[in-house]
């Protein structure tokens, strides 16, 4: 790929200079004033809603960084090519964008068009550098969200000084509308300490929005975000847009004397309940998020390697308790995940699950898979060759639902005669480095690797399923392009949390993904098949509860698995 002209570095005093003699306005001067007395009104106006968190990374394009807040963030402060309206069409975005079009079928090429007068606030130029970055990031590294696409990308190419983007695509991509969404200032990022995996770790270096942080304050639990006045489209209507961290009563109570105007949040039943007490002044929402909770039983272990230890495992497990456990009576309890692709909220979901294991435990079953795998059990333990059947159990850090699903898995899989050590790695650590640790003939090293990451057998996460269903489909299962024919005793990076590659399934995968077969009918192949296979079970779609009060208008439900903040530009402060 080509790469667009490379900013070179300036002293910090050279910098201010500089500044001194452009037509970039000068950062917002920050004041304090006194707050109003109840009789007068707010200079400046303000918008408040309260959330369970604001602990960061924001990478919304890292599936460890997948959050409520990150969301929220991506939304109010990146630039997209594509957005998604309320009924879930994606149009062309005109505030970045002029055009964007296909311009041939062979080879598959899409041509873009950003607008001149769009740049970042530092006043770089949004441009062709910001597609390839994003691109070659999602192509290469590992843990992103949804990378199938980016991978039929073959080459980027500028046109018009960087305005215009050129892009080739190896086979046909029919979703090639779901690209290029949430776009990163690769002038600050392709070259800072730490890379890829750093990336908006704890804020943004430069936004592109009709919002800017003002604040962002994690020990406090509080983000203050402010119009941004280098914004070159419409401006928000509001000023002040803050995000804040409340436990259930304080939100109840917030929205209940007006002081938040909304929350989204995920509630237990205990959080439901205090929000339903609030009566028809209050409208409640539940919006299904683009995560589904799963269990991933990793092929790639070299335990679970073996497909009757899988299948032993996974009749080992009561998926209902795990549910139970995770949802706690919440609104991800309404959004039970029967099917291996497509989640409980898309307009096509269908229950593929089949009777017996995983739908339902059983331990007979159980005993018939470890045995003829060559297992005894001695003492309530499962053992071959006089050692235990162990497995390594991880989860993103103490995050909430998959914490607690994983205490109730490891109880599950003790009881059934299986030794468990369960570790709680860093979000970011766990996806881009210990299921990420390369595997040779399909196998991850037993011990340690030279960073010290353990190999994990079981992984309790969220996966994503929010874009198209054919790129999730091939996100999700799928091998990387080529990684079918690589040397089998070379090093591979997985494809896939899972470390799923199965040459078996690829070209019925590759086929929905190019679109030279019906989503639809590759699933009749594929669902079954993956069932059988043990690798992934899907527990259940998270779901967050919007809670809208009065003193704001235009706010909606916003698009489906996207959440509200995609139209904040047009929310003001007045009755709902």
């Amino acid at each position: 790929m080509r790469f667009g002209r490379r900013a070179a570095p300036v002293l910090a005093l050279a910098g201010v200079l500089l500044a001194a003699c452009s037509n970039t306005p000068p950062p917002p001067v920050v004041t304090s004033t006194p707050p109003p007395s109840t009789s007068e009104q707010p200079a400046a106006s303000q918008i408040v809603a309260g959330v369970d968190d604001v602990v960061g990374g924001y990478n919304p394009h890292a599936i460890a960084d997948s959050s409520t807040i990150t969301t929220a963030l991506s939304q109010l402060l990146l630039p997209s090519v594509f957005r998604q309206s309320d009924d879930g069409t994606r149009t062309l975005d005109k505030t970045l964008m002029t055009s964007a079009e296909v311009v041939s079928q062979t080879p598959f090429t899409v041509r873009y068009e950003i607008r001149p007068d769009a740049s970042w606030s530092d006043g770089a130029p949004i441009a062709t550098e910001d597609f390839i970055y994003l691109a070659n990031s999602m192509k290469t590294q590992p843990g992103v969200v949804e990378p199938a696409g980016y991978r039929q990308i073959s080459d980027i190419e500028p046109r018009d000084g960087g305005k215009g983007v050129e892009v080739t695509f190896s086979k046909p991509y029919p979703a090639w509308q779901t690209l290029f969404d949430d776009l990163l200032p690769q002038h600050l990022l392709k070259d800072a300490p730490g890379g890829w995996q750093a990336a908006l770790a704890s804020s943004f270096p430069a936004v592109a929005g009709p919002f800017a942080i003002k604040n962002l304050d994690t020990a406090r639990g509080e983000v203050v975000l402010q119009r941004n006045d280098r914004y070159w489209e419409k401006p928000a209507a509001v000023d002040t847009l803050t995000l804040r961290r409340s436990d259930p009563s304080d939100i109840a109570n917030a929205l209940r004397i007006g002081n938040d105007q909304f929350s989204l949040t995920h509630p237990d039943s205990t959080g439901l309940q205090l929000l339903n007490e609030l009566g028809p002044a209050i409208q409640l929402h539940t919006l299904p998020r683009p995560l589904t909770a799963s269990v991933l039983l990793r092929p790639v272990s070299a335990t679970l390697s073996d497909s009757r230890v899988r299948a032993g495992v996974t009749a080992l497990l009561d998926r209902t308790k795990l549910i139970n456990a995770g949802t706690k009576g919440g609104p991800s309890a309404a959004l039970k995940a029967d099917a291996q692709v497509l989640p409980p909220s898309a307009p096509d979901y269908a229950a593929t699950i089949p009777a017996g294991p995983p739908a339902a435990p059983d331990p007979a079953k159980a005993d018939e898979y470890f045995t003829a795998a060559g297992y005894k059990k001695d003492a309530g333990v499962w053992r071959k060759d006089g050692k235990a059947l162990s497995l390594v159990l991880a989860s993103p850090g103490e995050q909430e639902p998959y914490a607690s699903i994983v205490k109730e898995l490891s109880t599950q899989l003790i009881a059934g005669g299986v030794e468990v050590n369960t570790i709680t790695p860093q979000p970011r650590d766990l996806f881009s480095s210990m299921l990420a640790m390369p595997v040779v003939d399909g196998k991850q090293q037993a011990g340690p690797d030279t960073n010290g990451n353990v190999g994990v057998d079981i992984a309790v996460a969220g996966l994503p399923v929010g874009g198209d269903p054919a790129t999730v489909l091939a996100s999700t299962f799928g091998c990387a392009p080529g990684q079918s024919t690589t040397d089998k005793t070379k090093p591979v990076v997985p494809a896939n949390p899972a470390g799923l590659c199965d040459e078996s399934l690829q070209a019925t995968i590759d086929s929905a993904l190019t679109g030279s077969a019906t989503l639809a009918d590759s699933l009749k192949t594929l669902e079954p098949r993956l069932w059988s296979s043990n690798v992934l079970i899907p527990l259940f779609q998270d779901a967050e509860i919007l809670a809208v009060g009065k003193g704001i208008s235009g706010l909606t439900p916003g698009p489906p698995m996207q959440g509200p903040f995609s139209s904040a530009v047009n929310w003001t402060r007045g009755s709902s």
